[in-house]
């Protein structure tokens, strides 16, 4: 199928990404309730604008709230829109996530900062920042990452709502106290070449809410300045990021060298569940793999 290189222009497979709705669901939904209206192109092939694609989420949100396709088919895009907004008001106490993955990712592609906000306010209200990050942020991140590595996403729509999550993460980090008593200090970087930080932000959060001490490197830490930042602040505890899957045997490479080279400092390396169990593991290492493990750690590491 030809691929449309303007912003606004999607194929059908592109919709069933966004949307997670799969392609021959979409078609029946047209054919059966003209939920959408695709158009044509000069050699006959269908695509849909901006307002269809959003116009398709907010009917996958609806439906997870309980509507029936067949009524929402019927609906102007304000019906749609207005019901959109009575869902996110409403004292709904556990609301579908997908619903507000559907949302978020609406807010992405239309560049709405605003709306954006509202959604996430109404996330982190009913959940809480770590399980918004769970259940939302991560979800919201993969698939919006595999459109964006498959080249159905604008790299502009990815950095936008990135960096939207990552200012939320940072408000919330300066909205806590200071640890004031703490022994121990965690020291968190990614390694060299790697820039995705959100999960490294939400461990800053949850080692400040714990009152530790947290030294903050960020991104693209080479590891002879990561190596010059140990010595200088010997830090209890070193948290990282594994989050390159095609790079096993070079994560793998560089675990060993941290572990040989910070002998006296705990180390932690997140990463997936799938291939966790390939990474080398040592008397100063530990591969965490979950939120919840995170967590764990930190509560028998945080004193």
């Amino acid at each position: 199928m030809k691929k449309f290189k303007q912003l606004d222009l999607f194929s059908i497979s592109d919709l069933q990404h966004f949307s997670g709705i799969k392609a021959h669901t979409i078609r029946m939904w047209e054919q059966r309730y003209n939920a959408l209206q695709p158009l044509r192109s000069e050699g006959n092939t269908r695509y849909y604008n901006g307002s269809q694609l959003r116009r398709l989420l907010n009917i996958v949100s609806l439906m997870n709230e309980g509507h029936k396709v067949s009524q929402l088919g019927l609906l102007p895009d304000q019906a749609l829109y207005n019901l959109v907004d009575k869902h996110l008001s409403a004292p709904v106490p556990d609301p579908s996530d997908e619903y507000l993955i559907s949302q978020i990712i609406s807010a992405a592609v239309n560049y709405d900062e605003a709306y954006f906000d509202k959604i996430f306010l109404n996330a982190v209200l009913r959940s809480g920042l770590k399980d918004a990050y769970v259940k939302i942020i991560y979800p919201v991140l993969q698939r919006l990452g595999l459109l964006w590595a498959g080249n159905k996403l604008h790299p502009a729509q990815e950095h936008f709502v990135t960096n939207l999550f990552r200012r939320k993460i940072l408000s919330a980090i300066d909205a806590l106290p200071p640890p004031s008593s703490s022994k121990t200090s965690w020291l968190l970087f990614l390694p060299e070449n790697e820039f995705h930080d959100l999960g490294l932000l939400l461990s800053s959060f949850l080692l400040t809410q714990a009152g530790t001490k947290v030294i903050y490197l960020g991104e693209n830490m080479p590891l002879d300045s990561l190596k010059s930042a140990v010595a200088e602040l010997r830090p209890t505890a070193l948290l990282t990021f594994l989050i390159g899957k095609k790079e096993m045997e070079q994560g793998k490479a560089y675990l060993s060298s941290l572990s040989k080279s910070f002998r006296t400092s705990k180390i932690f390396a997140a990463c997936e569940g799938s291939w966790a169990n390939g990474l080398p593991k040592g008397k100063n290492l530990a591969i965490v793999r979950s939120v919840d493990e995170l967590e764990k750690e930190i509560r028998a590491n945080v004193v």
